[in-house]
């Protein structure tokens, strides 16, 4: 089994988007293991002082900064024998943070109250990897629990190059807090070789990523990348060591939770081989629905429900 690493570079690096038509920056076989080296932020929100830039990411800065706003995604990945109506299974086998340093930011007309803060406010905050903690302007030490905000693949071709920004069937810009070290990411294939790509890693954040940013930073990802031939899947899922869980992305929240809610009715009554109607009242009576963003244009609802509850056999 292949263990190699895929490092941040203008090279590797694209900014701002997916693309079908993107060349794969490293090909690998199904259940190889790679490691994912990304960067974050603009040259508006370097730190100044004593903190550690990565110089890839000058690199990065240096080789031209795009006219629309996005991530700065690594990758793509391509996993050999990946085929459209695939899915693509993402096990995310570590996650840690590469600087000392993260930024959060907001601004007019963004975030979940876009008229409320009609001014820039931009913040770096320091982080201490050895103690996992990031400390706060007024003091507070905050727990790290770092995991990336984008990982998708490659959308259809027919969608052509798309912003990062909004997450989507293929994935991409989910920021869901859940998606850990220990947790794994069920992704629809839509491309030959799925092209997996990360980015927008997050030190800390809240669901809901309210004020549109959570501690903006540089990861490293250790992930395992598996083809699932022809499983079907149509959106996006992840589960936990505890939990399985269903996702809904809309420009509106209501109908972000019936997605997620559809979604898990179904993985519900296939897994406890019970009607949809029983799973149903199950995720009504253990089902918790929470908010996973309001901020990237389409919103984000998760659904979770415990895996003791539903396995059969």
């Amino acid at each position: 089994m292949l263990d190699t690493t895929l490092n941040a570079s203008p090279d590797t690096c694209h900014w701002g988007f997916f693309d079908a038509n993107l060349p794969p920056a490293l090909t690998i076989a199904s259940g190889d293991e790679v490691v994912i080296n990304t960067v974050s932020g603009g040259p508006q929100n370097l730190p100044s002082g004593e903190f550690h830039i990565p110089p890839e990411l000058l690199e990065i800065h240096a080789a031209g900064v795009p006219s629309f706003p996005g991530h700065i995604l690594t990758g793509p990945v391509s996993v050999a024998d990946a085929m459209p109506g695939d899915t693509l299974r993402v096990d995310i086998l570590e996650v840690s943070v590469r600087q000392d340093w993260g930024f959060n930011y907001f601004g007019p007309l963004k975030g979940t109250l876009p008229l409320d803060f009609p001014q820039v406010h931009h913040t770096i905050i320091s982080l201490d990897t050895k103690r996992c903690i990031a400390t706060m302007p007024w003091g507070l030490e905050l727990p790290l629990a770092p995991f990336f905000g984008v990982m998708g693949v490659a959308p259809p071709q027919e969608w052509g190059r798309i912003s990062t920004i909004e997450p989507r069937a293929h994935g991409g810009n989910i920021d869901n807090k859940e998606l850990v070290a220990g947790t794994t990411l069920y992704l629809p294939v839509y491309t030959k070789g799925a092209l997996f790509s990360c980015g927008d890693g997050h030190g800390a954040q809240g669901d809901g990523e309210v004020c549109v940013t959570a501690i903006e930073t540089a990861l490293q990802g250790r992930f395992r990348l598996t083809v699932l031939k022809g499983h079907g899947l149509s959106y996006p899922q992840a589960e936990t060591p505890t939990h399985y869980i269903t996702m809904g992305m809309a420009a509106d929240l209501d109908r972000c939770a019936e997605m997620a809610l559809r979604e898990m009715i179904t993985l519900v009554s296939q897994r406890a081989k019970i009607s949809r109607e029983n799973a149903y009242m199950l995720c009504s009576l253990a089902g918790n629905l929470r908010i996973t963003q309001t901020v990237n244009r389409e919103k984000g609802v998760h659904m979770m429900i415990a895996k003791n509850l539903i396995d059969v056999g």
